[in-house]
């Protein structure tokens, strides 16, 4: 396997993480190489993707190894395994998509919900982790472990688990995608860019027919949502957009000179927003989990990460301040 023909399967050299060039991206291209000679679809990958990712939540349920003992300890490391398969796979459906011009709108909305469904069935597991093995927790807080304790315990780490997951989990790697997306489009174009904006998504939702493509016109209500939330939080970049619009018919009349100064200001985001995607993330969680500790997962997800995602946020709408008034 040559470096060069692996690197042909990046987005761009600029939004690698150094783990993924060194470790995802030639297991996945691997992958690719196999799924491509057996005729398997982009798509299709993804979708396996999401059951395996999913299924490694059974796992991480039940890896207590203070109360299950070595049986707990391998069921986490079956949950590792299945997570790490699953992200393999998850490199392995864009490398695939680029090696053989497979790329669809579809795939590009399966890859964003990807991590959802994996992560979703994960954190519920995790609960009840929680609810079945509490006690060192319970004896760390002075808490007596009675069923009634037990049951309302749960349900408070219940509620910072869903804010955990689908409101800080969500935003973040949604935004940290969608400044990767931006970045890919000033530097290589429309062509290097699966960027998105929800004015054309609502167009094409209420062009689709209910009749015939209900999965499709559902696939594109989330999307459109998802896409307008991103845009939400960008406002300065917003600004920039509609004058570039307003300048120029496409990306590609952006003058060079721009690009260089807009890429100058965003490379150095591009390593928050790997940060802010799966592999840190998925480290602590493998971390807390073999540590019998995963509430530490969510502390971190909630309290660095969020610190983290604002951080980035700031910095890239004042790089957009900047341009805007120069451009």
């Amino acid at each position: 396997m040559k470096k060069e023909d692996v690197k042909s399967t990046y987005k761009s050299t600029d939004t690698e993480e150094w783990l993924d060039r060194v470790w995802t991206r030639p297991i996945g291209y691997a992958w690719a190489l196999l799924f491509k000679y057996l005729g398997v679809h982009p798509n299709t990958v993804t979708i396996l993707s999401m059951i395996i990712g999913a299924a490694s939540a059974f796992f991480f349920a039940h890896g207590s190894f203070r109360t299950e003992g070595a049986t707990g300890l391998w069921m986490n490391v079956v949950g590792v395994l299945l997570l790490a398969w699953a992200n393999f796979y998850d490199s392995a459906d864009g490398q695939l998509a680029r090696m053989t011009g497979q790329k669809t709108r579809l795939g590009r909305i399966l890859d964003g919900a990807a991590s959802e469904v994996w992560f979703i069935p994960i954190y519920l597991g995790l609960v009840y982790r929680f609810y079945q093995h509490h006690g060192m927790e319970f004896r760390w807080l002075g808490i007596a472990d009675t069923p009634t304790n037990a049951l309302v315990a749960t349900a408070v780490f219940l509620a910072i688990v869903c804010y955990s997951g689908f409101w800080c989990h969500s935003r973040q790697c949604g935004l940290a995608d969608y400044y990767r997306q931006i970045h890919l489009l000033v530097v290589k174009g429309e062509a290097g860019s699966e960027l998105d904006t929800s004015s054309r998504l609502r167009e094409q939702y209420a062009r689709t027919p209910w009749k015939s493509d209900v999965l499709w016109k559902l696939f594109l209500k989330s999307y459109t949502n998802y896409t307008a939330s991103q845009e939400a939080r960008t406002p300065r970049f917003q600004a920039l957009s509609a004058r570039v619009a307003e300048r120029y018919s496409s990306t590609a009349q952006i003058p060079q000179s721009y690009r260089d100064e807009f890429r100058a200001g965003s490379l150095p985001l591009m390593k928050w927003t790997n940060i802010l995607t799966f592999n840190t993330r998925a480290i602590v969680l493998y971390a807390s989990c073999l540590l019998d500790l995963p509430w530490v997962y969510f502390v971190f997800e909630i309290v660095v990460m969020g610190a983290l995602c604002e951080y980035m946020r700031r910095r890239h709408e004042r790089l957009c301040a900047r341009c805007l008034e120069k451009w």
